[in-house]
């Protein structure tokens, strides 16, 4: 009941439709998760992607940080063989200008020697004798005197060459100080950019060496950013750590910056650019797969329209056929270009065929069952008469009216059941012993099962009511340890012209027996009813230790033969 309700809850989903319509639907509902599945396995590999994109992203900009990191490593090896120079112990300064300006020119780097308070001494830009002011970024000069190490200043705007330019500088030692306080040399920031290189970038993205403020050192790539310009702050403050990647939200599509810190100085490197652009296969490849899905699930739903075509007039003809096959015809079987549709049809012929049969079939046992309940109502009349002639109270007359027709029922039931051709020997007996349940596992049974004729159905299941009757009421299931052995052979005897079987009743351990001095209407079914029913021989023992009854008669009597019962009338 629980499976039918879901089932029908179930078949409420699906709207009355088409074959074609189903088919398509089914085509689809196959495709859509095939290419959910593929676009999951893309999103997996987009991520996967996305994550190479911030290591490399990361690595090139540390590699950018290596080669800034070298030249500023150089300039500062530099400076302290400068100010080791024996001209500056001399205090010849213009031999040193002269010898540094000449060695220096190829490499566009220049000295500048200023005491502590910023006023320049000497100027490698310049003639040896032009006249000097103050340098162009004394808070350096400042922090490299207070700090006592070499430092890299932020970028600036040079006082003599009006260029964006950037220091190194270091102190200069105590013995040769008189000359001055802190040596420099100092660059044009344009010259580093021959150290960044996008080549290796996707298209599209960018590089820039930033200072300790912020601003731009140099630059180059799609987003070139002018030297001394100042780099988006917000960004700027996510870039936490040694190096690392983010991920920020410009104007132009979602960005990835990598970044690296320069090694011990106060620069650092970066690396930008949409992330679109670095993973254009991917997006490309996502491109195909939508288009191509869409393409796909067209195909997949023109596909199954055209086999919808295809089962549909096969499906129009077998209707017709189950149409006049419903009128009672005899239909042949259609021929189509599908296998299961024509094995449908023949089943259809043969169904058309099997019917026929069955209508005839159906009116023989029409007209057998009227014979039949003719001969049960004869049987109902005789047990009333018999019944009537005992002198006995209205209410024993109904109970007992009542638990005959009964066991009766029990019989046609299980003869309805199997459409009247008969019940096996041992059934009749545990049904009607069923209905004495309390009892029903004290009875034993014994022999070799055979199927009963209607008739002998209907008969043997009268006598077993009875005899049963009888026991719970005096005889052996009367009592706990009482029980009941019914049993049944085969019984050859010379000369006979067929065989008889011996069917036998037998109680034990109940209660004394003694023979009944009034003979009432059971003693007539298990007796008189007996003997004519089975054209039997009947012997009832009253044993004292228990009734042994027994049924000697031609087991055709019993036995249904091929080719079906024949009617007989019964009388009590």
């Amino acid at each position: 009941m629980l499976r039918t309700r879901v089932m029908t809850r179930f078949s409420r989903l699906f709207p009355t439709a088409s074959i074609g319509a189903y088919l398509i639907a089914l085509a689809v509902g196959v495709a859509l998760p095939l290419l959910v599945f593929v676009g999951f396995l893309m999103y997996q590999l987009e991520n996967h992607e996305r994550e190479r994109l911030s290591a490399d992203t990361a690595e090139d900009a540390q590699l950018i940080a290596r080669s800034v990191d070298r030249e500023l490593q150089d300039m500062a090896t530099t400076l302290r063989l400068l100010v080791a120079s024996p001209e500056l112990a001399s205090r010849d300064l213009r031999a040193f200008h002269n010898r540094t300006q000449n060695s220096l020119r190829s490499n566009s780097l220049f000295v500048i020697l200023v005491d502590k308070d910023g006023q320049l001494k000497l100027n490698t830009r310049v003639p040896f004798d032009t006249p000097l002011g103050k340098a162009g970024n004394v808070p350096s000069v400042l922090s490299v005197v207070k700090s006592g190490v070499t430092e890299v200043s932020n970028v600036f705007v040079g006082t003599t060459s009006g260029k964006w330019v950037f220091n190194v500088a270091a102190p200069v030692p105590k013995e040769v100080s008189p000359s001055g306080d802190v040596m420099i040399i100092t660059q044009n920031a344009e010259d580093l950019k021959k150290l960044i290189s996008t080549e290796g970038l996707p298209s599209g993205w960018s590089a820039a060496v930033l200072d300790g403020s912020g601003h731009v050192v140099t630059s180059a790539g799609a987003e070139k950013m002018a030297e001394g310009s100042q780099f988006p702050v917000d960004t700027l403050h996510l870039m936490t750590g040694f190096k690392g990647t983010i991920e920020d939200v410009g104007g132009n599509g979602k960005q990835m910056y990598g970044y690296a810190q320069i090694t011990g100085w106060t620069w650092k490197a970066v690396v930008w650019g949409p992330i679109a652009s670095a993973q254009e296969g991917i997006n490309t490849t996502w491109r195909q797969l939508i288009s191509g899905g869409v393409i796909f699930i067209a195909i997949a739903a023109l596909s199954a329209y055209m086999v919808a075509r295809q089962l549909r007039q096969p499906i129009r003809q077998i209707a017709h056929m189950a149409e006049r096959m419903g009128a009672g015809e005899i239909v042949s079987p259609v021929q189509t270009r599908i296998t299961e549709a024509n094995q449908v049809a023949i089943a259809l012929s043969n169904a058309s065929f099997d019917r026929s049969q069955a209508e005839d079939r159906t009116h023989l046992v029409l007209h057998e069952l009227v014979h039949r309940t003719k001969n049960i109502l004869t049987l109902v009349q005789a047990m009333m008469r018999q019944l009537a002639r005992q002198d006995t109270s209205m209410e024993e007359f109904q109970k007992a009216i009542g638990n005959r027709l009964q066991g009766l029922g029990k019989s046609v039931e299980a003869l309805a059941r199997a459409q009247w051709t008969g019940v096996a020997m041992r059934r009749v007996i545990e049904i009607h012993m069923s209905t004495f349940a309390e009892v029903a596992d004290r009875v034993d049974i014994g022999g070799e099962d055979f199927v009963l004729t209607a008739e002998a159905v209907q008969n043997l299941g009268l006598i077993l009511h009875e005899l049963a009757t009888n026991s719970i009421k005096y005889g052996a299931l009367s009592v706990p340890q009482g029980k009941v052995r019914i049993f049944w052979m085969d019984i050859k005897e010379e000369g006979a012209e067929s065989p008889k079987m011996a069917l036998t009743w037998e109680e034990t351990g109940g209660p004394l027996v003694t023979e009944p001095k009034r003979k009432g209407f059971g003693t007539t079914i298990i007796q008189r009813h007996a003997t004519a029913a089975f054209s039997a021989v009947v012997e009832v023992d009253f044993r004292p230790e228990g009734l042994v009854w027994t049924l000697l008669g031609p087991r055709a009597k019993f036995e249904r033969r091929e080719g079906g019962d024949t009617i007989q009338s019964i009388a009590i």
